[in-house]
């Protein structure tokens, strides 16, 4: 795991597990855990929205653009040794479960952008990337900034089910994918 050396915003201590504040996800890790999962489904709450330029193509993409999917959030930067170790599990996990109904959204982090399309491009990585030097984007998360890689589940209504603070592989991601797939779809408003 890499420790970046700089907070964009902090996590608040208001409860053992993630909170709502004004009905939106502020994440907390309870006990300093790097592997928290938010069940039931019905406690969950949804995330802000996320988007940004993509690394390769500079059009703005964000977690609209996969409204009722499963999405699977990835901050990385080409710095990071575990980044660049886990890349492959997670493109295996993705080209594995994309016709499911499931989409993955990387963050890119403190990279100048030709080193990240290097990354994206070496890596054969075939999902878009936000492209967020500064962590703007990634502040809106409200999950640890200085912690890469951090992965995270959402379920369809884009709702944290999981959240990894370190590397992952492709057994525990995938499985966590699985699990998320199969809950039952919710009436939406």
């Amino acid at each position: 795991m890499c420790v970046v050396p700089w907070v964009a915003s902090g996590c608040g201590s208001a409860g053992d597990d993630a909170v709502a504040q004004g009905g939106t996800f502020q994440f907390v890790s309870p006990g300093g855990q790097t592997v928290i999962t938010y069940d039931p489904p019905a406690s969950r709450q949804r995330i802000a929205d996320v988007s940004g330029p993509d690394v390769v193509t500079d059009q703005t993409v964000g977690l609209n653009d996969f409204a009722g999917k499963v999405v699977v959030i990835n901050v990385w930067g080409s710095w990071c040794g575990p980044c660049r170790g886990e890349a492959d599990d997670l493109e295996h996990v993705y080209a594995q479960n994309k016709t499911s109904g499931v989409e993955f959204l990387g963050i890119n982090l403190r990279d100048n952008r030709q080193a990240a399309k290097d990354f994206i491009v070496d890596r054969k990585v075939a999902f878009p990337s936000i492209y967020d030097f500064a962590g703007i984007t990634l502040a809106a998360l409200t999950t640890p900034t200085s912690v890469v890689p951090t992965t995270i589940v959402l379920d369809r209504d884009h709702r944290p089910a999981a959240v990894f603070l370190k590397a992952i592989t492709a057994d525990e991601l995938g499985a966590t994918v699985q699990r998320v797939v199969a809950e039952p779809v919710t009436q939406r408003p």
